[in-house]
């Protein structure tokens, strides 16, 4: 075959060597798995390039999906890039405004989308969208028409020699997608990314992911955001069996019953992870909670190329051997990786996975970067604890006078669309990306991230707080779901906090609280005080004016629904400060909330 230069020569691939693959996409419906072989991916993509091509779409066209992760995704996206329309990729679960704004920045002129649900985002929009010609939906939906609409074109209006022709003009410098930011700090901006973006970032991490031919993977995180979707191709350029899963979760059972090899993950679902694990430890009877909680230790000390030496070893074997081997077990017991992205990942979590023979390995990356900038590997040498890892192949880094993270490099945007003044603003006149993220380099090689340059808020005494490190730290606690540290201009720094209500129902159980509600137990003077000592238990690891003095318990969920977590789990931190502005003044101005610390 032709060497990979465009996104859609990945189909190649199919055709000349993973041909035989017949679970290469994978979704449950109804319980029951439906598998897509490569044969209907290569023939269904086709198929949605000819129908395209018969409803009049031209090289350019902007051609908008708003899906949950399936098959379908995939037959669009290969389908729309082979055409050199233009694919724009939306969240499923954003406001109607932030689709308003999307649908009518981007110009689009046809939009696919999954079912009824989402359907209901977003028709009161589609009206006041001018230039939209035609919708379709995946599943059944009344009065719109269905996605076989276009494949029946593609059947029997078919313009193969035409695809072949279009196919050939589209060069890899040519504008593949617009990704939309998340908005977790304003308005969206569309990133503009290209075939070579993607295809030169998807290679370099191919060398580090230790993946063959029917290995199976999980896909959870959103495949409109740009960290999912490179993973993505990374698993197709291996011919991998992709498992789809419908629910954040219920990702414990389908790793369960997938067994995967892989997958790509985010700091807040390894924090779930290991808080669940630490709960029902703490339930065991106490020999075997005595046994549990000396692993745990044993994990929290684990160093890389056996540097802790040969007493350690034997007691990380005894450790594997009657404890950590369960989580193995709990995890499907055949990973051979995990990639945790989008935040940085704490280093007791990524110490106490590897030793338990889960290898975590962290990488940093942002949309404008499509989205890989470094990554940890396998390699002696190759990997550092509490560091995002070295450059992929092909990439330059260096750090500016004020701390920030500069890349350059093939996978850099081509721009903001409509924004020129933004792009300005983040690509320097030498070429240099500003990320906005603030990190030193350790090692001569090894990129750390120790927070957002927006995020950091200075306190009325004048000392700078970079509010994310805290939160990770405190966000260890089983008691505590979510935490957002608080404090710009203010005298000290304070926390809006959303418990584990989980394990804290099982909690009130053992001390006899009746808890009625969530609204009730988060005002309980007893609830409050054992948050409050948790708190205090992680206060003592920072300075001075980093601790906590006062934390408000919030009964509310977050969710991206509400708008409080980005679609990759990230805290929108500027929505939470004007929604709960009420709540923060409150917590400042009241003595309730106070504790002292020691």
């Amino acid at each position: 075959m032709n060497q990979v230069t465009r996104i859609f020569d990945l189909l190649e691939l199919y055709l000349d060597k993973y041909s035989s693959i017949q679970d290469l996409f994978n979704i449950k419906k109804g319980g029951v798995w439906v598998r897509y072989s490569a044969q209907d991916y290569i023939r269904n993509s086709n198929l949605i390039s000819m129908g395209l091509i018969s409803l009049g779409i031209t090289k350019g066209t902007r051609i908008a999906i708003v899906m949950n992760n399936c098959p379908e995704w995939n037959f669009f996206d290969i389908g729309i890039l082979q055409t050199g329309a233009v694919q724009v990729p939306v969240y499923p679960t954003i406001s109607e405004e932030n689709y308003r704004y999307i649908f009518k920045d981007a110009e689009i002129e046809y939009l696919v989308f999954s079912d009824q649900v989402i359907y209901n985002r977003i028709k009161n929009v589609l009206p006041g969208i001018s230039g939209l010609k035609a919708v379709f939906s995946i599943e059944p939906v009344d009065g719109i028409r269905n996605w076989n609409e276009i494949l029946e074109l593609g059947k029997h209006d078919p313009h193969a020699d035409e695809l072949d022709a279009i196919k050939k003009t589209i060069r890899p410098d040519d504008l593949a997608t617009i990704i939309y930011t998340s908005g977790t700090t304003g308005r969206p901006k569309g990133v503009m990314l290209s075939h070579h973006n993607f295809v030169t970032n998807y290679m370099a991490v191919g060398e580090i992911i230790p993946l063959v031919i029917h290995d199976r993977v999980v896909s959870f995180l959103p495949l409109c955001h740009v960290y999912e979707r490179t993973a993505g191709y990374v698993y197709q350029s291996f011919g991998v069996s992709i498992y789809y899963v419908d629910s954040i979760d219920e990702l414990g059972h389908y790793i369960r019953e997938v067994k995967p090899h892989g997958f790509v993950s985010v700091p807040r679902v390894f924090e779930k992870i290991y808080n669940k694990i630490v709960a029902r430890g703490r339930q065991l009877p106490l020999p075997l909670k005595i046994l549990f909680f000396w692993a745990l230790r044993q994990g929290h000390k684990f160093e890389l190329d056996h540097a802790r030496g040969l007493v350690y070893d034997v007691k990380l074997f005894l450790a594997n051997l009657l404890v950590f081997r369960k989580w193995r077990t709990e995890l499907g017991g055949e990973l051979k990786f995990i990639v945790s992205g989008s935040a940085p990942l704490h280093p007791r979590l990524a110490r106490v996975f590897w030793a338990a023979k889960i290898p975590v390995l962290e990488a940093y990356g942002l949309t404008e970067t499509s989205p890989g900038v470094t990554f940890n590997r396998f390699e002696p040498g190759g990997m550092k604890f509490g560091t995002v890892g070295p450059l992929l192949t092909g990439n330059q880094m260096k750090i500016a006078e004020d701390g920030e993270v500069l890349c350059k490099g093939p996978n850099i945007m081509l721009g903001y669309l409509n924004r020129p003044e933004k792009t300005a603003e983040a690509i320097d006149a030498d070429g240099w990306l500003h990320t906005g993220d603030i990190g030193v380099i350790e090692d001569g090689k090894f990129l750390k991230i120790t927070d957002r340059k927006k995020e950091i808020f200075k306190t009325s005494g004048g000392k700078f707080i970079a509010p994310q490190p805290i939160e990770q730290r405190i966000n260890e606690s089983p008691f505590i779901e979510h935490i957002m540290v608080v404090g710009e201009n203010r005298n000290y720094p304070a926390a809006l906090i959303i418990p584990n209500f989980e394990y804290l129902r099982n909690w009130c159980e053992v001390k006899n609280i009746v808890f009625v509600s969530r609204e009730k137990v988060v005002k309980n003077p007893v609830v409050i005080r054992r948050i409050r000592k948790e708190v205090e238990r992680f206060n003592q690891d920072l300075d001075k004016t980093e601790k906590i003095k006062k934390i408000r318990l919030l009964a509310a969920e977050w969710t991206t629904d509400s708008g409080e977590i980005s679609p990759t789990l990230k805290l929108r931190r500027k929505f939470i400060i004007e929604k709960y502005s009420q709540i923060i003044e409150e917590t400042y101005r009241s003595s309730e909330f106070n504790y002292r610390v020691e």
